[in-house]
């Protein structure tokens, strides 16, 4: 594969590595830093995506349990109508009905309280869950804890012999709340070629290595549209009919089901559709 093109933008946008792969053959592996693991922000939140499906499919939620029955201890005084009619699906579609993102990175070390599921219910309920798309990290968040709580243990253990473990990724940090609990929408510390692994097991719908981790239904839901907005639980849908992991500044994780490919990159970009233009271009005419 020539990612020549590639190579130069790369070099111009903060691209640090790119792998790609297509029917189980690598087809580019190229690093312009070391690979290290790196933060990949918001592609964590398809990782909590992944725990949640393992909890329901072990019975430990249900996706049509409403919050203020989930997180009863943590309701607000007065419970209002939008946030009663919320459901742990909610949590996953960036339709909860918040006005505003919240629980963001510049915001989360200034919060006064530090039991953040009790602050996340304080945070206005303006919108029926479901009528409006607001990415926030709330949702994400909330939903881990829940899988936390239920499992009695913290994503990180609960993840390690389900999906950590099976995909040769071993014990990874991964950012926590003030009390500790491990925060679900961002701060995994991923190599790229530990995220690579992650979206071959999408690409072959929750398959390792001739074992079904999890339940591929799950993962074709995660992988669609769930709102009028291009996401599903999670994951966001992209051109060529592709879907993806994505964390800010250029951690990407985009699968080509039709192509049978993954293209994998981590960067630190303020320039990440010119990142996005180069793979679709250049890289996805050559899958």
């Amino acid at each position: 594969m020539d990612i020549s093109y590639f190579e130069e933008v790369a070099k111009l946008t903060g691209v640090f590595g790119v792998k790609v792969t297509r029917k189980e053959e690598e087809l580019v592996y190229k690093m312009w830093d070391e690979e290290s693991r790196r933060n990949v922000y918001s592609v964590s939140k398809s990782f909590t995506a992944c725990a949640v499906g393992f909890a329901v499919s072990e019975g430990l939620l249900s996706l049509e349990e409403p919050l203020t029955e989930a997180f009863a201890d943590s309701m607000p005084p007065v419970v209002g109508e939008n946030l009663k009619r919320a459901r742990v699906r909610d949590l996953l579609t960036m339709c909860l009905g918040q006005e505003r993102a919240k629980l963001m990175a510049p915001e989360r070390p200034l919060y006064e309280e530090d039991d953040w599921v009790r602050l996340s219910f304080t945070f206005p309920f303006v919108y029926a869950p479901g009528e409006k798309f607001v990415y926030s990290n709330v949702g994400p968040y909330l939903a881990g804890m829940l899988v936390q709580r239920r499992a009695g243990t913290d994503l990180v253990e609960y993840l390690t012999p389900r999906l950590f473990a099976p995909l040769a990724i071993k014990r990874p940090t991964w950012e926590t709340d003030p009390l500790g609990n491990t925060f679900g929408s961002s701060g995994l510390m991923l190599t790229l070629s530990e995220l690579h692994r992650f979206g071959l097991f999408c690409l072959q719908k929750g398959k390792w290595d001739g074992k079904q981790l999890i339940d591929p239904v799950w993962l074709a839901t995660c992988t669609r549209p769930q709102s009028a907005a291009p996401y599903g639980y999670c994951f966001w849908m992209g051109e060529k009919n592709s879907y993806r992991a994505d964390g800010k500044n250029g951690q990407l994780c985009i699968v080509f089901p039709e192509k049978e490919a993954v293209v994998t990159l981590v960067s630190e970009s303020r320039h990440v559709p010119l990142i996005f233009r180069a793979v679709y271009d250049t890289i996805y005419p050559q899958l």
